[in-house]
């Protein structure tokens, strides 16, 4: 009926890292009937820390069977049952990339014996394996080995059957609990109250430490994506076990979202967002001259040290503004970045380009209309409102731009009128302005989705 699992392995990512040792217990929902235990070679080396911590080395291995060879004897093992373990997504995600990995499809209900454990014996201070073992009188006999933790965790299991008076189990095994996808240390109310709305969430470590901020349109879909599926996407492995709650902030319009995740990430430097701690993607638009002497456009990714004449936060926003700029210029798309393909650029053909790509139009006179394009990327810009969704539904969202820059972001009550941009300046709080943010602002003024933009 179940399989209580424990596994070893060379490293804490399913995509990355193999596994080296598995032992299973069989449980009838009574007692403990049946037990299986196997090292397994790798076909790799086996890190240091990883030794220190299981004392599995190489050597032990060099002579055991790979996966391949078990694969079989392991997946009859699991088979019609529910696969138990403590912290159960660590284990289950390595052995179905395990099985996948040799062409068994493997799919079982699971369980997960620490959030088993919160429910069903609250209030202990840890319920790591080795510290829940010890509160409940049970002396694990070979620590961080397969064999020895696979034993305690169907003691605990075991223990845990027996004292479940308010079918705390049968619970988590129905289809759409949640109980068996979410992180173990995260509690089952935190996610339930999650909001479908737009905003910005943020999790945190059992200290309260902000570890992670997002965006999303619907924050309780976007963060059940975050728990489902395997520990290929977004290092989850490592950050699962580190989430103990999780709070959000609405912001009604996906703009404000995405201006405030930046911000946040900035402010709180958590340490599962790498992307943003680094460098995040920024698309820009360069100039140059040919050896023709027509001076040309050039759209590409924003490397450090080069400076862009413009930049943008997608590839598609820089695009449609480089598109506009063509047409309102009657620029060659060609010389601008905009079509690769050889010979006559497609608007030559149709009428719409004066031949600056086939040396029909002189240099002189496309290079004035060159720098008359530059020219409007640094104009004076006007000071506008950008409109779009409150958090409520009498309410909408603001976003302000003075003169082309960044200036905050507030919400508005929809009976509200905007007079002018001074008197808009008293519903916002005024924001910190940097590259991504303006970049942000940039995209979103070329394509507004479904805001509204005011110009003042």
């Amino acid at each position: 009926m179940y399989a209580i699992v424990d596994i070893e392995t060379t490293g804490g990512h399913a995509d990355k890292h193999r596994v080296t040792e598995v032992a299973i217990y069989h449980h009838d929902g009574i007692r403990i009937t049946n037990h299986y235990h196997t090292l397994i070679n790798p076909g790799r080396s086996i890190p240091h820390f990883i030794t220190g911590l299981t004392g599995i080395n190489y050597e032990m291995v060099k002579e055991s069977p790979s996966f391949e060879q078990v694969a079989l004897e392991i997946h009859e093992q699991l088979k019609d049952r529910i696969f138990v373990a403590h912290n159960a997504h660590f284990d289950y995600s390595f052995l179905k990339k395990e099985f996948e990995e040799v062409g068994i499809n493997w799919n079982t209900k699971k369980l997960c014996t620490v959030r088993l454990s919160r429910k069903i014996i609250p209030g202990l201070s840890s319920y790591s394996l080795g510290r829940l073992a010890e509160s409940l009188g049970i002396i694990i006999q070979g620590r961080h080995r397969a064999g020895g933790d696979a034993e305690a965790t169907s003691r605990i299991f075991d223990l845990l059957l027996k004292r479940d008076s308010e079918g705390v189990i049968l619970k988590a095994l129905k289809r759409n609990s949640g109980e068996t996808t979410l992180p173990p240390n995260l509690p089952k109310e935190d996610y339930d109250r999650l909001p479908v709305k737009v905003g910005v969430y943020y999790f945190m470590d059992g200290r309260g430490n902000v570890i992670y901020v997002g965006k999303a349109i619907n924050i309780k879909k976007r963060i059940a994506g975050h728990f489902t599926g395997t520990a290929r996407e977004w290092s989850r492995s490592n950050i699962r076990n580190e989430i103990h709650h999780i709070t959000y902030e609405l912001t009604g319009s996906e703009l404000i979202a995405l201006i405030l995740e930046s911000q946040e990430i900035r402010r709180l430097w958590p340490k599962y967002n790498q992307a943003q701690k680094h460098r995040s993607e920024e698309w820009g638009i360069f100039d140059y001259e040919d050896r023709a002497g027509y001076l040309r456009f050039a759209i590409n990714t924003v490397k450090r040290g080069t400076k862009p004449l413009i930049s943008f936060s997608s590839k598609g926003d820089v695009w449609n503004f480089m598109w506009k700029k063509v047409k309102e210029f009657e620029l060659c798309p060609k010389l601008s970045g905009l079509q690769i393909a050889k010979g006559l650029c497609f608007s030559y053909q149709t009428g719409e380009c004066k031949g600056g790509c086939m040396g029909v139009e002189s240099t002189k006179k496309y290079n004035k209309r060159i720098h008359a394009t530059i020219e409007s990327f640094f104009e004076e810009e006007n000071s506008l409102a950008i409109i779009g969704k409150g958090r409520k539904n009498n309410e909408r969202s603001l976003v302000l731009v003075e003169n082309g820059a960044y200036l905050g972001y507030g919400f508005i009550d929809k009976q509200e009128t905007l007079v002018d941009f001074e008197s808009a300046k008293g519903f916002i709080k005024v924001g910190k302005e940097n590259k991504i943010v303006q970049n942000l602002v940039n995209s979103y003024l070329v394509n507004p989705r479904d805001a509204k933009v005011i110009e003042f």
